[in-house]
């Protein structure tokens, strides 16, 4: 079926992105996915089937990315950006936004200062430490509350600094050649999904690979340019796959160190807890600083490529 995007003009800052859906009655699995998915977005109720989220880039990325998987899987989807004219769905929005966060918050920061002085405080520092990256991705008005899990983590993190050893690393082995220097194309403003791609295109499948950045409104394919991580891309989301899932699947690189990069990608870019990997809240820090200390696409490219180069040698040594 098909889907719906359409976009309301106008000058009020309080804005709003609205996703209307319509699923299947059929199979099950597909509506829970879909909720789920909508919670890990931290999406909020307008009424039934209607969601919204604050009208930031990141929320219309992510949105839209659920809105194709909705229509790929049979279903029908609408996507807007709206005002409310009365004030009382803003604040009820608002509060609601701010409600789920605080709570999340409060999770965290109970739960850390439960871990101190447990066995079992590492491999519960570094799921904190996800959830709260999670949790601050998704608020998006400042909730009380987050300082205190921040200043929770901090500490059980100096207890356990002590006890902190670095993995080896060792060389890894040469690149797949599977793309003779094509001109590979992408949206600016990379993050997780988009800088990765770009790693692994230039390290296991294109080694001469031109990367190019456009904005995507209005952009049109040149010939011979292959796009990524963009609507109707070669090489994109599929499913509930981000685009670095599926460029190691159509690539076929079957490569455990790769498998194990693709499952943190995954998380990060889709807003999920499906694989929990201890190294995902490091990769989410990282990510963050190399965004925001630079908006020009190429270096944060180059920097993601020796974040992820020293990733790769850490699971190919067999972390």
């Amino acid at each position: 079926m098909d889907a719906t995007i359409v976009s309301a003009q106008g000058q009020d800052p309080a804005r709003w992105l609205l996703l209307t859906h319509q699923l299947p009655p059929s199979p099950g699995y597909f509506r829970v996915r879909v909720r789920r998915r909508l919670t890990s977005l931290g999406a909020v109720p307008v009424k039934n089937s209607v969601y919204a989220l604050p009208a930031t880039d990141a929320a219309r990325e992510d949105f839209e990315w659920l809105l194709r998987e909705i229509v790929a899987d049979g279903g029908e989807a609408t996507l807007c950006e709206a005002v409310f004219i009365d004030g009382q769905t803003d604040a009820r929005l608002r509060a609601a936004f701010d409600l789920e966060r605080s709570a999340v918050y409060t999770e965290i920061r109970e739960a850390a200062e439960r871990a101190r002085g447990d066995s079992g405080a590492g491999a519960a520092l570094r799921e904190l430490a996800a959830r709260l990256e999670a949790a601050k991705a998704r608020d998006h008005f400042g909730a009380p509350g987050r300082a205190d899990a921040e200043h929770a983590l901090s500490i059980l993190e100096l207890e356990l600094s002590s006890d902190h050893e670095e993995d080896e690393m060792r060389p890894e082995g040469p690149p797949i050649d599977r793309v003779a220097g094509a001109t590979w194309v992408t949206r600016r403003g990379a993050r997780v999904d988009r800088i990765s791609s770009a790693w692994l295109i230039r390290r296991f499948i294109d080694p001469a690979a031109e990367i190019r950045f456009v904005e995507p409104t209005g952009y049109r394919p040149a010939a011979g340019e292959l796009r990524f991580d963009m609507f109707e891309g070669e090489y994109t989301h599929e499913g509930d796959r981000c685009t670095f899932e599926t460029l190691v699947l159509r690539f076929g690189l079957a490569d455990p160190a790769l498998a194990a990069i693709a499952e943190i990608v995954h998380d990060l870019d889709l807003k999920e807890d499906r694989f929990g990997r201890a190294e995902t809240a490091g990769v989410a820090s990282m990510i963050h600083g190399i965004a925001a200390a630079t908006e020009d696409d190429g270096h944060r490219i180059r920097q993601g490529a020796e974040l992820f180069d020293a990733l790769y040698a850490h699971f190919a040594a067999g972390a």
